[in-house]
């Protein structure tokens, strides 16, 4: 059997930034693309300098793009007959398309385009009729309008779609849960940075700067996909760099609109958890029928764009709603290749949450305990760079293991442009994407009794780079103790690792039902829901606008209170409140917010 964990096991490919002068490297693969063409399936991602390809959607090989340019955002992949098409974002020039029969071994030929974009999106009706939408704005809509198939260039004028509405969308709104990212003076304060850099700016230009600098949220990342003969035009919102960024959905009869809002919004939004954030995406059915919806998650702690990908299961329900189980979206989940419940529980739970740790060096803030806090914006950093430094956990008892994530972190690192490297154009800033094959090697090893130690996987000679590699014993095995060493990383960076991640079986009880919840509105797009403390692992706070259809999602741990940002004015609410444990899950009461 196979099983992924998010975010996605593959190569992050590292990027030398120029941010005012200040090289910051960093990691990111974003704003994936997922297509079925000739039976295989197909990621294109910013900033890989490439695409990987799969034949299971678990086990990833990279090919390099060749004849397109790779620092354009956002590439957009969709099959059109026995063609992949691809267009990506850049605003300074016009966009054009590419297509291939034969991506892996073949090229890429370019259609010459009309006019630039930014965020495209392709889409082949099942009448053969071409549409093309793009967009990536806080002021501006998302665009449509048909293409001629042959030569790829509009039939008509372009068409606003969408467009934000924060005011009565909940989810739509900037910052962190929702909360307002920046005061009127912090924006004032940037733009005036900006007219001092350029004095030449005129007053318009400056307040299209407060607009484009201020609270509103991005609207961006147009995907589309038909479903017994309904439209469903999806799109990202707020901002990638928090940890509510989502993707919504309209939907209408004709591919040009009139939208509608979807009563199911946000469709794919994963606030909590140990990676947060599940937008800008592609929905994409497997050649078993199975619907599933990859989507970008954000760490954002050494740049703003420091992200990763993940992909989770998704379907339509009775009533046409699309929707995305993310209720244990960063926890191993089985691939089956056959048809499959999108809303199957997890096979294994969490062990290591807050379990105590240990490590043979550290520094102070960057302790071993920040390895089992279930958060990937925070790791134990070893004290030196010096081979074989290790983590361990102590799961404090002997637990049947199935199941280890080890997520490596990067720390601020201070690395020199590549010899004979140069910065590219990309968006505001320049870069330059690493294709060189850097290498990840440790070693994991278990224990019963922290004296005698069994390996578990040995990559001490790995010819890889997987930052959140996943090590699965489907039959499981006996440890208390954990333990990863490091014997090799990318630039000889010091070791850092974010998450050493157990799943298995636990030996206990279930926990007991939520009880105690009070649910208190705070306005009209807000609630705060809160429950007696208990000795459960962690708590799913769930709510839809239906009982049955409790389809958004928020992971708390350490905590019984959690704060709901993302409602949609004048929709019903309804609320549950899950525990779990090193056992299983127990569903709560379904309660009528009033």
């Amino acid at each position: 059997m196979l099983y992924l964990c998010n975010p996605l096991n593959i190569d992050y490919r590292y990027q030398f930034i120029d941010e005012d002068g200040k090289l910051v490297v960093n990691r990111e693969a974003a704003d994936p693309s997922l297509v079925l063409f000739k039976d295989r399936y197909y990621m294109f991602l910013s900033m890989t300098g490439g695409f990987l390809v799969s034949d299971d959607l678990v086990d990833w090989t990279f090919h390099a793009l060749r004849g397109v340019p790779i620092y354009d955002y956002a590439p957009d992949a969709r099959v059109m007959g026995d063609n992949l098409i691809l267009s990506a974002s850049h605003l300074s020039r016009k966009g054009s398309f590419y297509r291939a029969t034969d991506p892996i071994e073949g090229e890429f030929e370019e259609m010459a385009g009309t006019f630039p974009f930014w965020d495209p999106h392709l889409f082949v009706d099942d009448d053969g009729k071409v549409y093309f939408y793009w967009g990536c704005s806080n002021y501006q809509p998302i665009y449509g309008v048909q293409l001629d198939p042959v030569i790829m260039q509009p039939l008509g004028e372009p068409q606003a779609m969408i467009s934000g509405n924060p005011a009565r969308h909940g989810y739509e709104r900037n910052g962190e849960d929702h909360f307002p990212s920046k005061t009127k003076e912090q924006i004032e304060q940037q733009v005036q940075l900006t007219a001092s850099k350029l004095p030449k700016l005129t007053e318009e230009i400056m307040d299209t700067l407060r607009v484009m600098l201020g609270n509103d949220p991005f609207i961006e990342g147009a995907w589309m996909n038909k479903h017994d003969g309904v439209y469903y035009l999806q799109y990202a919102s707020p901002g990638t760099e928090y940890n509510v960024y989502s993707d919504g959905v309209y939907v209408s009869d004709h591919p040009l609109g009139p939208f509608k809002l979807a009563q199911n919004n946000p469709y794919s939004y994963k606030p909590g958890g140990f990676t947060p954030g599940a937008g800008h995406g592609s929905t994409m059915s497997d050649r078993f029928g199975n619907l599933w919806h990859a989507s970008t998650m954000r760490i954002s702690v050494n740049q703003q764009f420091e992200r990763r990908v993940g992909l989770w299961p998704a379907g339509f329900d009775s009533d046409g709603e699309l929707f995305c189980n993310q209720r244990f979206g960063d926890w191993p989940m089985k691939i089956a290749q056959e048809r499959v419940d999108p809303w199957a529980d997890p096979e294994w739970m969490m062990l290591s949450y807050g379990k105590s740790a240990g490590a043979s060096s550290y520094i102070e803030g960057y302790e071993p305990a920040k390895a089992t806090d279930e958060n990937v914006r925070t790791w134990w950093k070893a004290a030196n760079p010096t081979p074989d430094q290790w983590v361990e956990v102590d799961l404090q008892q002997e637990y049947d293991v199935h199941a280890i994530q080890i997520n490596f972190a990067d720390d601020q690192l201070s690395v020199d442009l590549p010899e004979g490297a140069t910065l590219q154009p990309c968006g505001l800033l320049s870069r330059y994407i690493d294709m060189r094959q850097h290498h990840t090697r440790w070693i994991l090893e278990g224990s019963l009794d922290g004296q005698n130690y069994f390996v578990i996987e040995d990559k001490l000679e790995a010819m890889t780079n997987l930052p959140h590699d996943l090590i699965v014993r489907e039959a499981g095995f006996r440890a208390r103790y954990i333990r990863c060493t490091v014997r090799e990383l990318p630039y000889g960076q010091i070791p850092c690792v974010s998450g050493l991640r157990v799943f298995g079986a636990g030996d206990g009880s279930l926990p007991d039902r939520t009880t105690g919840v009070r649910i208190e509105r705070l306005g009209e797009l807000d609630l705060h829901v809160v429950w007696n403390r208990d000795q459960a692992v962690g708590h799913n706070v769930l709510w839809g606008y239906a009982p049955d259809k409790l389809y958004h999602s928020y992971m708390i741990l350490g905590s019984s209170h959690a704060k709901i940002g993302a409602l949609i004015r004048d929709q019903p609410v309804y609320v549950r409140v899950d525990a779990f444990n090193e056992r299983g899950i127990v569903e709560g009461e379904v309660y009528l917010v009033v």
